[in-house]
């Protein structure tokens, strides 16, 4: 009697391997700086990212936020197989980086905001076509796609125009368009909104919605304009000094650190006070009465909803938002204790 063959896995029932595991990673630096009164250099180590661990399931949307050196942007190299960590693991869609960096590169979209992918001298269409070539698109996907993009994200008034000669709210939708063309699995962007008025920005982050929707594609986001973070993730990871000092729904976040946001409003005609809806503080009145700062927590209400109660005793003339500043959510972070 013979022995039946062992059966393999069937591709499409074996477990999908998740967008992310970071585990136990850390990243070393070595610099030389002369010691004062000596004249030789010494060798001192500096850790970028220390002990970082993360699990990103597909399909999710993470801000990844922090105050400048707090090791976003070489977590961010370590992933995408630029540097080698120093210890610890890193899988990205169930590959291994550094020695998979090209492979890869045809599964994620990348945007960093220090480096640029398209052709400096050429026309910002002619970068697509580059693009679409190396990773493997036919003409008619090539343009299906472009056509989507174009449209949402507005590029059709500066595609013939050379990326040199783009305002860098043009060439960061550019670049935008650049990582997304390939429609990858996982898309990770670096400040993507840098550079772009109100108008754009919002735009960018709609069709970011839409398209991460329509793909169900995984997003993997580091920005300092918390606006970012509120319209495009559920999640949110703080790193602080190399280190996971949050990791938590966006939702918690909130409740767990209060973030006020502040609406700055500029009257038509003077007022000494408004009345608010329960839970918006005035946060001070300026200008003899014509502006006045508004603070407000985003888990409780809404701009129009704001609006809507001023415009009812008063014709506003201009207005503005602030968003809570990175720096200041981390130190409330640390302030607050452990995550919840």
């Amino acid at each position: 009697m013979s022995t039946p063959e062992p059966t393999r896995p069937d591709a499409a029932t074996a477990p999908v391997a998740p967008a992310v595991v970071l585990e136990g990673l850390r990243r070393d630096y070595t610099v030389r700086a002369a010691d004062p009164g000596e004249r030789r250099r010494r060798r001192r180590i500096v850790r970028a990212v220390d002990d970082v661990s993360l699990r990103i399931e597909r399909g999710e949307a993470v801000g990844f936020v922090g105050a400048n050196g707090a090791g976003k942007s070489t977590t961010i190299k370590m992933m995408t197989g630029i540097l080698r960590p120093t210890a610890g693991s890193v899988r990205v869609l169930g590959r291994d980086p550094v020695p998979e960096r090209r492979r890869l590169a045809r599964e994620i979209g990348v945007v960093f905001g220090q480096r640029s992918q398209l052709w400096w001298d050429l026309p910002l269409r002619e970068s697509y076509g580059i693009l679409g070539a190396m990773h493997r698109l036919t003409e008619r996907q090539r343009e299906a796609r472009l056509e989507r993009l174009v449209e949402g994200l507005g590029l059709a008034s500066f595609l013939s125009r050379p990326v040199r000669q783009l305002s860098l709210g043009q060439r960061m939708r550019g670049e935008v368009a650049a990582a997304l063309l390939h429609s990858p699995e996982l898309v990770v962007l670096d400040e993507p909104t840098i550079g772009l008025d109100l108008v754009s920005k919002e735009g960018l982050r709609r069709f970011l919605r839409e398209d991460r929707a329509e793909r169900d594609s995984t997003l993997f986001l580091t920005t300092h304009d918390m606006g970012d973070v509120e319209r495009l993730c559920e999640r949110i990871v703080v790193v602080s000094e190399g280190t996971v000092a949050y990791d938590g729904s966006l939702e918690d976040f909130r409740r767990h650190l209060g973030a006020p946001r502040e609406l700055i409003v500029d009257l038509a005609a003077p007022r000494d006070r408004l009345e608010l809806p329960p839970g918006v503080q005035e946060a001070g009145v300026e200008a003899d009465g014509i502006r006045h700062r508004l603070r407000f927590s985003g888990q409780e209400h809404t701009v129009p909803g704001i609006l809507a109660a001023i415009g009812a005793q008063a014709e506003v003339r201009d207005l503005s938002l602030s968003e809570p500043a990175i720096e200041d959510l981390v130190r409330r972070i640390a302030q607050s204790g452990p995550a919840v």
